[in-house]
């Protein structure tokens, strides 16, 4: 395998009930790069970044058939542990959701969760995280103060905080700056294109502009269908596929 893909996504299909979600999807994730997955509403985007962590099979009368790789590795095996999967890879929603709790107990949840109990790793790791996510200077203060108190900004950014606390080498983000104004959504991606020296990550957004900016690589999809895999300014100058130029440039969705 091609040490320079992370997640190699191989002839995916999925399914709610009969309803297909994804149809023969193959594409490859690279390393400490930002793929974006752009295309109209309900064409399978956040389905698809659900698969990477295996969050979709919380949901009951699901299928998916296929196989999605992490380093190699079939992360769909048998002898694959669900939750190991989900700490390597980390997930950051749409909506910012801190735990009420003070903002030092929302990273340090993942690690107590993990069984860690030292409490001057955790503190250190605490910090790390706060700093990594780009909030540490704004709230170093108040570390017990509740995190619900945060701007909806800072909020995401905590969230982001508390995904990176327990080391994943991937970062899911879906739509992480749907519900923020334009100053927290610049905060975001500034922040996003500094993580990518450390992350591989995969962001879904509606905002063309946004993957216009900080994608590396651009995926189009429609009602399930991968339609258009490259490089990010490729597919925003010289779409290969008609549906695509049209969707970009407004024409519809």
């Amino acid at each position: 395998m091609d040490n320079n893909i992370r997640i190699e996504v191989k002839d995916v299909n999925f399914y709610y009930g009969k309803k297909s979600a994804l149809q023969n999807v193959s594409m490859d994730i690279k390393k400490n790069k930002i793929t974006a997955i752009i295309g109209p509403s309900g064409c399978g985007k956040s389905t698809l970044i659900r698969l990477f962590n295996r969050m979709n099979e919380l949901i009951p009368n699901t299928k998916m058939e296929g196989t999605i790789n992490l380093d190699g590795e079939n992360i769909y095996s048998s002898k694959i542990d669900v939750v190991e999967v989900r700490r390597q890879i980390g997930m950051v929603f749409q909506k910012p959701n801190p735990f009420p709790k003070s903002i030092f107990e929302n990273v340090a949840y993942g690690l107590r969760v993990n069984g860690i109990k030292d409490k001057k790793y955790i503190r250190e790791k605490v910090e790390k995280s706060l700093k990594n996510a780009a909030i540490w200077e704004e709230v170093k203060n108040r570390l017990f103060d509740n995190a619900l108190g945060l701007s909806g900004g800072q909020q995401q950014r905590l969230c982001i905080a508390r995904a990176l606390a327990v080391e994943p080498e991937v970062l899911l983000m879906d739509e992480p700056c749907s519900a923020l104004d334009p100053t927290s959504t610049r905060k975001i991606e500034e922040l996003v294109l500094d993580l990518k020296k450390k992350y591989t990550i995969v962001i879904v957004t509606h905002n063309m502009q946004q993957a216009a900016r900080i994608a590396d690589y651009t995926a189009f999809f429609m009602m399930g269908d991968l339609i258009e895999y490259d490089i990010t300014d490729k597919i925003f100058t010289k779409p290969s596929k008609k549906v695509t130029e049209d969707y970009i440039t407004g024409r519809f969705g």
